[in-house]
């Protein structure tokens, strides 16, 4: 089988949604499957540094990157796309988008669909009620001229979470679904020289260390946990907070404002965009991973933090939270500050609470967010589609 998967960017600065696809690409490669990528050189403010308009080896799995010609938001244009799909598209045997509402995944799906070429579409949340209430005169449009079409032709609709599916069912799209989690790597378990490492590294206090690690939006609402961390130290409980990840410049500034206008600078550190092993040790060194999205059709990141041990306080709206209240890997609280503050502060003066809901996250994440178990699952699908 020769499978396309198209993505509008793999720009490490965009998160989890860019490393899933390559993940699960490399993954799929063990499965026997000839998988390519479809994607731009996008970098959001940049350009990645790559050939262009043929197809190379990039972290191990096949790429072509088309050249941006504009970036206005998600909706990354690239004017060379229709020819590249006259020359290359009809050689795949199936056909997989990654985003909707952007011109490579929502055109590609229109071209495999004209062609007669099996695809799936992957929404990656783009179809929860918080997000169509964002710019929602311009998405309702967008379904209308294209979108809606796509989605209800597609041979699949590839939801990552039981709630995505049923936020598309609600949508009115009878299309088949398939509920497939993304995954993660199981790293190797060293946890406090990962913790003295990031005392060392950021100087902190002898306080828990709590992690938010995603793009900094507005969807992600950090400020929340700025203003939880003040209540507690008014309360005389010091926490350090981390704070990954990097988001638009005006917005990081504000966030950064906040932390001195809150008096709280000593216990905030921004450590801007990790990865690799410097991403690891803040999963690991960290006692409680925190994030307190407003919608969220996975969280990678949240998958990541189980696999390093470390236990996660999530809202509701992360569509992984029926996992981790099954597996009793963390907590699910509601997302206002008052039940963030309430519903953790006697939590964070137990460690063996977290020890033993970091154990349980670490057991769900080996179970059921498995690379290799998701790809073969995958292949499978594209067989039938194929047949």
């Amino acid at each position: 089988m020769k499978i396309l998967h198209v993505i509008p960017s793999l720009s490490p600065k965009l998160g989890g949604p860019t490393q899933a696809v390559l993940h699960l690409s490399k993954n799929l490669q063990n499965c026997d499957v000839d998988v390519q990528i479809l994607t731009t050189n996008d970098n959001t403010d940049q350009l990645l540094d790559v050939p262009l308009l043929k197809t190379t080896l990039y972290k191990g799995v096949k790429v072509t990157f088309l050249p941006r010609t504009l970036r206005a938001k998600e909706f990354i244009y690239a004017r060379a796309l229709n020819q590249w799909h006259q020359q290359n598209l009809s050689s795949f045997d199936v056909v997989h988008t990654h985003y909707i509402f952007s011109y490579l995944s929502s055109w590609t799906a229109r071209a495999a669909r004209r062609r007669k070429i099996p695809y799936l579409m992957r929404p990656l949340g783009q179809l929860t009620p918080w997000a169509l209430s964002q710019s929602a005169l311009k998405k309702r449009l967008y379904r209308n001229i294209l979108e809606n079409k796509n989605l209800q032709a597609a041979n699949t609709i590839h939801c990552t979470s039981p709630g995505e599916a049923d936020d598309v069912s609600k949508l009115g799209f009878q299309t088949p679904k398939l509920c497939l989690p993304l995954g993660v790597e199981l790293p190797n378990l060293d946890r406090s020289q990962a913790r003295a490492q990031l005392k060392k590294q950021y100087h902190l206090k002898d306080a828990p260390i709590l992690l938010f690690l995603s793009r900094l939006h507005l969807k992600k609402r950090p400020e929340l946990l700025l203003k939880a961390v003040q209540h507690w130290r008014q309360r005389d409980l010091h926490v350090n907070l981390l704070i990954a990840g990097s988001g638009e410049p005006t917005y990081e500034k504000q966030l950064r404002n906040q932390v001195k206008e809150l008096e709280i600078n000593d216990l905030v550190t921004f450590t801007g965009f990790v990865d690799g092993a410097d991403k690891e040790c803040l999963l690991q060194g960290s006692d409680l991973f925190m994030l307190p999205s407003y919608s969220e059709n996975f969280g990678i990141a949240v998958a990541e933090a189980l696999a390093a041990g470390t236990p996660v306080a999530i809202t509701p709206e992360v569509q992984t939270s029926p996992w981790i209240e099954k597996a009793d890997a963390g907590w699910i609280v509601p997302g206002n500050l008052d039940m963030w503050v309430k519903t953790l502060e006697p939590i964070l003066q137990r460690p063996q609470i977290l020890l033993e809901k970091g154990l349980a996250g670490r057991k769900l994440a080996a179970e059921t967010f498995s690379w290799s178990k998701i790809a073969q699952e995958l292949a499978s699908s594209y067989s039938k589609l194929v047949s």
